[in-house]
């Protein structure tokens, strides 16, 4: 997690932990429960594999999920929501929320993976 010095302002703490480009839509899909890196890169198809790996390691580093790692053949990895990932679904619906919204009043039709 950010150096606590690094902060100042409640808002830019929000950001900086939920603020990459996937990150939200990572922890929106994983409040439906654990999923495999796959399943992950499915729902997100517009994330390269790089950039998905590097945010799902930043959430992780960032305390917001937590990644098991099986040991078979081939490796199963696991991403799975923490108490503190958990915490923040009331932001993200609020997100969807108000984004749905926008949508609807200019027109835009829903079609993504996300659900409500």
């Amino acid at each position: 997690m950010a150096k606590k010095t690094e902060i100042n302002c409640p808002v830019s703490a929000t950001l900086k932990l939920i603020g990459g480009k996937y990150k939200s839509l990572i922890l929106w899909h994983l409040m439906r429960g654990t999923m495999r890196y796959g399943e992950i890169q499915r729902l997100i198809p517009e994330a390269t594999p790089k950039m998905l790996t590097q945010q799902l390691r930043e959430l992780e580093n960032d305390g917001l999920l937590v990644r098991t790692v099986y040991p078979v053949v081939p490796p199963k990895v696991e991403y799975s929501l923490t108490e503190l990932g958990r915490s923040l679904e009331p932001i993200l619906i609020a997100m969807y929320d108000w984004g749905a919204e926008y949508m609807k009043n200019n027109n835009i039709k829903i079609c993504c993976s996300m659900e409500r």
